[in-house]
């Protein structure tokens, strides 16, 4: 099926396109959907590995004398005490403290650090605290990203490479750089968006074909499988785990969608600070995970309801296989209706209701021990 009109295509569609029949836009960019069969590629993901493109994120690259200063005027973690070959996941804020973007920030040198995240006014915030001779520049169109998610990601990494990645030499939430892959130059990441054991694999554009090749190749006898977006989602839902323009948006702080833990107060000024010391505590809802006993394509976008009471809304529904298939969803709840176990009622917009349940968050894996295998 022919992309999308308006949409870009990414660095490896070349290995798919004539085989997707459903894209969707992910910051300008054609995503498949899914590539063969969406629940293998979900399957794949939990048991073995899934290869998915993951290219379209921004990658900003602030460079100078001030870069360390600038991403700490920005973001919500201590930037100048990440130790080398670490990455911090936090997020960034305006000034009255609601939220812009949720991102990683990883030092490559005391002059160059790489923000990435979706939000193009996370460049704005950046821009506007860089000194004369520190510079924020957009690169994604630079690398190609594959992310490779699931409990023997690892095995087919380590085919492709020299380098040690037993999970005492390269742990959760630290790269490596200028290291080979499949005789490639790259940078890998070890962490995800699937709550598995997982990498993202950044090389150069030109030689994003051979990484596909490679890595396809060398996890085909361990059930790699190449993976859309749906599988993607799913195993997000599953783990709890937030996105812009979902489960927040710019209403709301960090302490309404589970990014909280994740403001570092005592590191000193960034922006919003203020805002946020003087939120803390008040914040008027959460999200949540709820099931739902109605298709999911009935439950995305549903009104919640608390004994009559209109307290909020799904953000996103998917078939959960960790639940046996039960429908499953993220919600924007108000707080009186966070607790697990709490009942409510969906109210559809042609008035159709159905009964849903606030589970605890994540419902897989909820001690992220598989992330850190």
């Amino acid at each position: 099926m022919a992309l999308p009109e308006g949409l870009r295509s990414t660095p490896f569609s070349p290995r798919y396109d004539d085989r997707v029949e459903e894209w969707i836009d992910v910051y300008g960019h054609a995503v498949p959907l899914f590539i063969t069969d969406p629940a293998e590629e979900y399957e794949a993901f939990r048991t073995a590995a899934g290869a998915l493109d993951y290219s379209m994120l921004y990658k900003w690259h602030v460079e100078g004398e001030g870069a360390l200063a600038t991403v700490d005027a920005v973001f919500s973690r201590s930037v100048r005490g990440l130790g080398e070959g670490r990455i911090a996941y936090g997020v960034v804020v305006d000034e009255d403290g609601f939220m812009i973007d949720d991102v990683t920030v990883a030092v490559l040198a005391p002059g160059h650090v790489v923000v990435t995240g979706g939000n193009p006014a996370t460049q704005e915030s950046l821009t506007a605290h860089a000194p004369d001779g520190t510079t924020v520049t957009e690169r994604r169109d630079e690398f190609a990203v594959l992310t490779l998610q699931g409990p023997r990601s690892r095995e087919v990494l380590q085919r492709l490479t020299h380098v040690d990645v037993s999970n005492s030499a390269f742990p959760y939430y630290t790269f490596i750089r200028d290291v080979l892959v499949a005789g490639i130059s790259a940078q890998v990441s070890r962490i995800g968006f699937t709550a598995e054991l997982g990498y993202e694999i950044q090389v150069p554009r030109e030689r994003a074909l051979d990484l596909w090749d490679a890595v396809l190749d060398a996890g085909a006898d361990l059930g790699v499988k190449a993976a859309g977006a749906l599988a993607l989602l799913t195993c997000r839902t599953e783990a709890g785990m937030i996105m812009g323009e979902l489960e927040y948006d710019h209403t709301v702080t960090p302490f309404e969608c589970r990014m909280g833990w994740a403001i570092d107060f005592d590191k000193g000024p960034f922006q919003g600070r203020d805002a946020l010391l003087a939120k803390k505590g008040t914040a008027q809802g959460r999200v949540v995970s709820v099931v739902v006993d109605t298709a999911p394509e009935a439950a995305e976008g549903a009104r919640l309801e608390l004994d009559g009471r209109d307290v909020g809304y799904v953000t996103m529904a998917v078939p959960s296989p960790a639940l046996d298939g039960a429908t499953l969803g993220l919600a924007r709840v108000h707080r009186d209706a966070v607790k697990p176990g709490t009942a409510l009622t969906t109210v559809t917009a042609d008035g159709s209701k159905a009964d849903a349940t606030v589970k605890p968050t994540p419902v897989y894996d909820p001690e992220r021990t598989r992330v850190r295998a």
